[in-house]
């Protein structure tokens, strides 16, 4: 039995993944989360086999969620299931150790083989994605130079978030958001938040409504 923790904000969301998941027979939800805190309570409660996991959530963001989870056990195994499918974003989870990324966009027996694929520890990029990345897409490579820190900062800033906010999130003060912020603003070439927020808008890093 594949034992699995659900990391969404939509509850609803969470069940109807839960009954998919299920359904295959061999996989069991032991534990479900709305942010990327209480997913790492939960992990570490729990410890999951899979952990599945959206990227857009309050506050960090499950590409934080990957990085903390592999820092605390290089083992753990990541599958991320998400709407935003860039080929930034699915580049970044890869790094940072994801060993899948699903499109929300795919059948639902991909979720079912990505799983099964994590499970063995092998990489899986559902077909569309796999595709796309294949081509290459023409993305800009703006966010190469940044950190993880810096582009979680960078997905913050452009979502209209406060510095003290980002702060908290980040576990930060406020005077090194303050100098990440213009650090973040020479490297992507950029005056002004409101160019991070269209930069970002652009390669489809934030929903429009943030834009």
């Amino acid at each position: 039995m594949i034992r699995l923790l659900l990391v969404d904000d939509h509850p609803v969301v969470r069940a109807g993944y839960r009954h998919l998941l299920e359904q295959d027979g061999d996989m069991q939800v032991v534990a479900q989360a709305a942010s990327v805190d209480e997913a790492c309570a939960q992990f570490v409660l729990h410890a999951p086999e899979i952990t599945i996991t959206d990227l857009s959530m309050p506050g960090s963001s499950g590409l934080d969620l990957v990085r903390r989870l592999r820092e605390r056990d290089p083992r753990a195994r990541t599958l991320v299931f998400s709407m935003h499918d860039t080929n930034t974003l699915v580049h970044r989870a890869l790094e940072l150790g994801a060993l899948g990324f699903v499109s929300k966009s795919s059948p639902p027996e991909c979720l079912i083989e990505a799983v099964h694929c994590v499970r063995d520890g092998r990489r899986y990029l559902s077909p569309a994605l796999a595709e796309r990345l294949r081509n290459g897409a023409g993305e800009s490579q703006a966010f190469d130079s940044l950190t993880q820190r810096e582009f979680e900062l960078f997905r913050l800033l452009s979502r209209g978030e406060s510095v003290a906010n980002c702060a908290n999130t980040l576990h930060l003060s406020p005077k090194t958001v303050s100098n990440l912020q213009s650090l973040l603003k020479d490297k992507l070439g950029v005056h002004t938040t409101a160019a991070m927020a269209h930069l970002a808008l652009r390669h489809g890093l934030i929903p429009a409504e943030h834009a």
